[in-house]
């Protein structure tokens, strides 16, 4: 069934040369590779509203989907929440595939040829990642960008959960988190007259009336098409924009105008803009939530001008606990395998998250933003959130409990109770916490055993009473004229 596409190809050319000691460990790596992309791919057909999907039917050897021209697509029952790669061929009509990419060639939908060969690149990332991997790693780390390299497989759902387009064999060596290599940031001199500063910009990111903005060497080379010399030793962390810095307690969010998984990341204008004064909201957010919920702070943002040349800086994780981790890392662990650990953490996590949400905020909570702060014993004691550029903030009900309203503007302020629960819901149930339960079972073990005495509010009887929300995240690779997120309903495991 199989021939390898040409981005395979292409990257075992280069690591011949590059590190011809990991050429058969990529090669072993491939099979495993296009099956966790082919499993993620599935869960978008059989669950995105895609428009030339006409009917879906579940039978006793799988599910099949016919198509609005008449063919059909048949493969295993899906679990949407399942992280394991449990699809290895999907047909269609008679003809089985086991790639990723050639499915989407042949099934030659509007806009496929792009998401097309972004698949190829992700099948060939994620082989990469995986053959590039040590031995069994200590057991806690002790820096907290430690815990972020471990993050091998990218996304838990997203199909281009390793793609990379752009960058080379050696550039994925040089920046992938999952490689472990130490960066060198940039340093761009801008006249500070001509940038827009928020928060305090330091000292030692100044020369005279200029300002030092960190940047990316992948963005300096192929954005920004200069040669940079001085800069900052830093970490990388899951993200890939973002690193921590080597001398210190500092995390800096780079621009770097690549496309990973939907979109291509920069910083905007506006979310420079905003960032001091949701600093500042965020920390008398913090106050209300007894200790449950800490948000890092922004320490300065700056942009020249540009997305394309920007800034922020934030305090780390690190600064709420020794033993925190994003909760992305909690798969690489044993205690994602405790069924009551699993619960202790949903419950804390569904109690900081909702009370937060009557307050009047909705987290972007997946496994990224959100961290866990863990006791000695390893129970999950607090939560810590970073990045408040894509939360939600509902006026009206900060008005009702009371909370000063800050002087924020743009997509970040609605009162649409829709949007507020999907934001929440789709991160922290659908992404977060089935992330790490790994299955529909384990999920709907965790919640039941979670919710039984949380306070019973309008927005949990939503959770608890309708299908779960969810990005429709193939939907929205393959409608690239669609600005913003696009949205699925899932099983909801309690239902």
């Amino acid at each position: 069934m199989h021939r390898p596409p040409a981005a395979e190809a292409e990257f075992a050319e280069e690591l011949a040369v590059l590190r011809p000691d990991l050429a058969a460990r990529y090669s072993a790596a491939l099979p495993g590779a296009r099956a966790a992309v082919l499993s993620r791919l599935w869960r978008g057909l059989t669950h995105d509203p895609l428009p030339w999907i006409a009917e879906r039917t579940a039978g006793r050897e799988g599910l099949t989907l016919r198509l609005s021209d008449g063919r059909r697509l048949h493969g295993p029952h899906p679990d949407p929440f399942a992280t394991a790669a449990y699809v290895t061929v999907v047909h269609l009509d008679e003809a089985g595939y086991d790639d990723p990419a050639r499915l989407m060639t042949t099934l030659g939908v509007p806009h496929g040829a792009e998401p097309a060969a972004e698949l190829a690149d992700s099948v060939a990332s994620l082989a990469l990642s995986r053959a590039g991997q040590p031995g069994t790693p200590a057991k806690w780390p002790v820096h907290d960008w430690e815990w972020e390299q471990r993050i091998v497989d990218g996304h838990p759902y997203h199909p281009n959960c390793r793609s990379r387009p752009g960058f080379s064999v050696a550039e994925q060596l040089a920046y992938g988190p999952e490689h472990r290599p130490s960066v060198r940031l940039g340093l761009v001199p801008a006249p500070a007259g001509e940038c827009l500063v928020t928060g305090e910009w330091p000292s030692e990111l100044r020369d005279g009336e200029r300002l030092l903005l960190p940047v990316h060497p992948w963005q300096a080379e192929h954005v920004l098409k200069r040669t940079v010399t001085d800069g900052l030793d830093a970490h990388p962390l899951m993200s890939l924009r973002t690193l921590a810095l080597a001398d210190g307690p500092t995390h800096v969010k780079t621009a770097l105008s690549a496309r990973l998984t939907s979109s291509v990341r920069d910083i905007s204008v506006y979310s420079i803009g905003m960032s001091a004064a949701l600093s500042a909201f965020a920390e008398t957010l913090s106050e209300r939530m007894d200790g449950l919920l800490h948000f890092t702070r922004t320490l300065g943002a700056a942009t020249a001008g540009s997305p394309d040349l920007a800034a922020v800086l934030r305090e780390s994780p690190q600064a709420y606990g020794d033993r925190v981790l994003p909760v992305a890392a909690l798969a690489t662990t044993e205690l994602a395998d405790d069924p009551a650990w699993l619960a202790q953490f949903a419950r804390l996590a569904l109690t900081a998250g909702l009370r937060l949400l009557d307050l009047g905020v909705a987290l972007e909570a997946h496994g990224q933003n959100l961290l866990v702060v863990l006791s000695e014993s390893d129970a999950p004691v607090r939560l810590v959130y970073r990045d408040l550029a894509d939360i939600r903030v509902s006026p009206a009900r900060l008005a009702r409990h009371g909370v000063p309203v800050p002087a924020l503007s743009g997509r970040i302020v609605t009162d649409d109770e829709t949007t507020l629960r999907r934001k929440l819901f789709g991160s922290l149930v659908a992404g977060a916490l089935a992330g790490t339960a790994g299955s529909a079972a384990e999920l709907r073990g965790a919640l039941e055993t979670a919710v039984r005495d949380l306070p019973r509010t309008p927005d949990l009887a939503a959770l608890l009473e309708q299908p779960l929300p969810a990005k429709a995240l193939t939907l929205m690779r393959l409608s690239p004229g669609t600005p913003g997120d696009q949205w699925t309903r899932l099983p909801n495991p309690l239902l």
